[in-house]
């Protein structure tokens, strides 16, 4: 059973790379899913991603003094996030969807929202999975 947080998430995802959804809303929205999330398979999912966001923005997350009392809380770092990262966040997003909650974007979808390297990519993954 998948929570209205995780479907969130999926939708932002699948939104990014049909390309209806900007990087600047994807990246600080997957970041508080992924350090929010208590569920294991939904942040494995979304790890992909995660690896990609610490590579290009290094630091997406801080500790901060919980105000509630004793511990820490984690708070999102406002970082901007780099355009020559935008097709590996692309290819990573198309992994979380695959890999985590069942279904890979259709094949027209993920070439609508890249242009030429989406297509590129998509072939490349077509090629791999019909040999594995």
């Amino acid at each position: 059973m998948a929570s209205s947080s995780s479907s969130a998430a999926k939708e932002l995802l699948a939104g990014f790379v049909a390309g209806r959804v900007p990087a600047t809303r994807l990246v600080p929205a997957i970041a508080a899913e992924y350090y929010r999330s208590a569920d294991a398979k939904q942040r494995a999912a979304l790890r992909p991603v995660m690896e990609v966001l610490e590579r290009a923005a290094p630091g997406v997350a801080r500790l901060a003094r919980a105000e509630t009392g004793a511990g820490f809380d984690i708070q999102l770092a406002e970082r901007p996030f780099p355009d020559t990262f935008e097709r590996a966040l692309r290819e990573a997003a198309v992994t979380a969807l695959a890999g985590g909650w069942g279904t890979t974007p259709a094949p027209g979808e993920a070439v609508t929202g890249g242009g030429f390297w989406a297509r590129l990519v998509d072939r490349v993954r077509r090629l791999f999975s019909a040999s594995a």
